[in-house]
């Protein structure tokens, strides 16, 4: 880091008295103390810049500065706990002192890149924190010469596909299907998307990465050493630093993709086509992925529902070849001609996302979200395909509770050929698809959240006989609290445990060690991260 040039202590005064003024900050001694920190540590190119990139509750814009990147309606109300600064860095340089400053008054750090968050636990604490907002960070280089990109932690995934396009038609990147989720959470988490049967995780694809640890240094995978870049490659890397940036490698992708989408209901043989989808859809050619939705909706007869199984397919390639896949590997399912639709792979990054055809590729771009809803999710991997007799009372369970439904997202190809401790990503072979749980709902209050959340609870439950167990695993992509917490006291490691082996299986104490390595006091931590194993002593704000 530069050292800084000490401004003349008379400049110095007059800078920090109109930060204070103009945020009104002299109401809040945390903020106070902060701005003195950021001043002190800054160059003064940065000092000049320190009343544009910091928001206390006094701010006018501190609202909607929150607000732009939550994502869950949950914990968007009056009486979620709020931040008592928010960093919106725009400089690597913003970001190593928000570190140092954080770290030296004891507050808890949050670091945000996007806010698809399912429990909000990067914008959300009951103790004292910051907000780290990497928005503005997003820079993005393709070099199509090396096949590769660097990409920064702010940055959507809608973004990097975008700018992969521009450079590029035959490349794409294995990542999500939703444009407006941050790459820093979802690469540092594993990543999947539409190609992982045929590329892996998006983690299989990171060549490097750079990250602020502990001390304010920023880090390359030289520096860092192979344990560390291991760890953030699926482990959360808002348990070790915050990542600045990752280096990813490209995929080639065909000039042609294919897609479909199809719906089949309890009366048109569904539970028929379901339980057969369990036997060949991880086993099916590994350009070819197909995700199954399974929802309660509205039957025939006014006032009853039944079951919607809607399957969701991309094949990379075209539409004959899949064809012919489909007619000999799954032709219960019954696809015709008409189903198929050829599109260019950016296409159908588009179709994915749910625009028309017609829609202008700089949507990728955008990142505002719409109908942002209350929601909860949950995750279990299915090792053993369910029985029909099983699948009946899961439909039976599904009608009862109204709204919660399963997304399905197999597996095999690819993620069956890499070691399970290759990163910290252990759901590898033996799983057939990955289960994920979801209700959206719009009515506020009290009554309708306790409501949404004991339904998907009592399916999850539910479903314990059919899903992997000792531990039963979870993705950590889709954090659930339900899981497990942390209070970071004296059994941290224990309770660090509960959760830490259903996001990590046996890799879960190889993370405990370099996290105990690169951060031994613990600072970077929230409601799950990786514990340290001996907690050295620490006074943190509550």
């Amino acid at each position: 880091m530069t050292t800084p040039v000490l401004l003349p202590m008379f400049s110095q005064l007059l800078l920090l008295f109109s930060l204070m003024s103009l945020s009104n900050a002299a109401e809040t001694s945390d903020y106070t103390t902060f701005i003195e920190c950021l001043v002190k540590n800054s160059s003064p190119d940065d000092q000049a810049s320190v009343s544009s990139i910091v928001y206390s509750p006094q701010n006018s814009s501190f609202n909607s500065v929150l607000q732009a990147y939550i994502k869950n309606k949950r914990f968007n109300t009056s009486a979620t706990p709020k931040p008592a600064i928010i960093v919106t860095a725009t400089k690597e340089s913003h970001v190593q002192n928000t570190v140092i400053c954080a770290k030296n008054m004891g507050i808890q750090l949050k670091i945000r890149s996007g806010g698809h968050d399912y429990d909000g636990i990067s914008y959300v604490s009951d103790t004292t924190f910051i907000i780290l907002d990497l928005f503005n960070i997003r820079k993005i280089d393709v070099n199509i010469a090396t096949e590769t990109a660097v990409v920064e932690a702010g940055a959507t995934l809608g973004e990097l596909y975008y700018r992969i396009w521009e450079k590029s038609d035959v490349h794409g990147f294995p990542a999500g299907v939703c444009p407006t989720v941050g790459v820093g959470g979802h690469l540092s988490g594993g990543g999947y998307g539409n190609m992982l049967r045929k590329f892996g995780l998006s983690v299989d694809n990171v060549i490097d990465a750079r990250i602020v640890d502990v001390n304010g240094k920023i880090l390359d995978r030289k520096s860092m050493g192979e344990d560390l870049f291991w760890a953030i490659r699926g482990g959360g890397g808002a348990s070790f630093g915050v990542i600045l940036s990752y280096t990813i490698q490209l995929v080639k992708v065909p000039k042609i993709t294919t897609v479909f989408r199809v719906m089949r209901s309890l009366d048109e043989n569904a539970t028929d086509i379901v339980h057969r989808y369990q036997f060949v859809v991880d086993k099916l050619d590994d350009g070819l992925f197909i995700r199954m939705l399974l929802q309660p909706v509205s039957g025939k007869v006014k006032g009853q529902k039944t079951i919607r199984a809607t399957f969701i397919g991309m094949f990379l390639g075209d539409s004959s070849t899949l064809k012919g896949i489909m007619d000999k590997g799954f032709p219960e399912l019954g696809l015709k001609k008409e189903d198929y639709s050829e599109m260019s792979w950016i296409r159908s990054v588009m179709w994915w996302a749910n625009f028309d055809n017609t829609t202008s590729l700089d949507t990728l771009l955008s990142r505002n979200s719409d109908g942002v809803n209350f929601l909860k999710r949950k995750s279990d991997y299915v090792q053993t395909p369910i029985p029909k007799d099983g699948l009946e009372s899961i439909w039976k369970k599904m009608v009862e509770l109204g709204k919660v439904g399963f997304v399905l997202n197999p597996y095999g190809g690819k993620m069956s050929e890499i070691s399970s401790s290759a990163t910290p990503f252990p759901h590898r072979a033996g799983n057939i698809y990955k289960l994920q749980y979801s209700v959206n709902w719009h009515e506020e209050g009290a009554e309708a959240d306790k409501n949404y959340m004991s339904q998907i609870r009592s399916l999850y439950s539910f479903m314990t006989p059919y899903v992997s167990s000792s531990p039963r695993g979870a993705f950590l992509n889709y954090r659930d609290l339900d899981i497990g917490v942390s209070d970071h006291g004296k059994d941290s490691y224990t309770e660090g445990q509960v959760y830490g082996e259903k996001y990590f299986g046996a890799n879960f104490d190889r993370l405990v060690k370099v996290k105990s390595a690169v951060d031994p006091e613990n600072f970077f931590r929230n409601e799950q991260s990786i514990p340290v194993k001996v907690m050295q002593s620490r006074r943190l704000k509550k």
